[in-house]
């Protein structure tokens, strides 16, 4: 069971954090990649599919991303731990409703780019590509904005797009507004 603490916007101290850039990870050990599945089990329990390391207070440049089971295609869940990631490549846009475990009861629209490459260390600590569209790739865009201290709030297309929602439910509204 994992006992991390997802930190949000509405706590100065955590704000801090939040607001800072992450340092490159130097090696993938053991204990990190430990750490980082108690970030995937603590990002389960909140319902979010992305959950990067500053969120629970480590200024470490990693993240973890699971979407869930496709049952209408018959896919599994996909899970990733990505140490490093960096964009490599971005094109097209999209324009979708976003929302975020730090930022509890909101969403707002966010322009991104519709297909990513992004270059990343495993969890073995070996080099891996991938390549995203869609939702996958705002999803994977939001982590890596994470590292650098960017919001999703500081992305709104219009400030009028942010709203309020369930708490809870962010990410649920962000991916049917995906999938419509």
């Amino acid at each position: 069971m994992s006992d991390l603490e997802i930190l949000t916007v509405d706590q100065p101290e955590h704000l801090r954090v939040l607001r800072s850039k992450s340092k490159k990870v130097q090696r993938v050990t053991p204990k990190l990649v430990a750490f980082a599945q108690k970030m995937l089990e603590t990002m389960r329990k909140a319902n979010g599919v992305g959950l990067a390391a500053p969120q629970v207070g480590v200024l470490q440049r990693f993240l973890v991303v699971e979407f869930p089971e496709d049952e209408e295609n018959d896919l599994p869940p996909e899970t990733y731990i990505l140490y490093n990631p960096e964009i490599e490549k971005g094109k097209g846009e999209q324009i979708g409703l976003e929302g975020c475990l730090s930022i509890p009861g909101y969403i707002g629209e966010v322009s991104r780019h519709e297909q990513i490459t992004v270059k990343a260390l495993n969890d073995r600590g070996q080099p891996v590509r991938h390549k995203l569209n869609g939702y996958p790739a705002r999803v994977f865009q939001h982590e890596i904005d994470h590292l650098d201290g960017v919001l999703y709030t500081d992305k709104l297309t219009d400030p009028a797009s942010f709203q309020p929602v369930e708490t809870g439910q962010e990410e649920a509204a962000e991916m049917e507004a995906a999938l419509s």
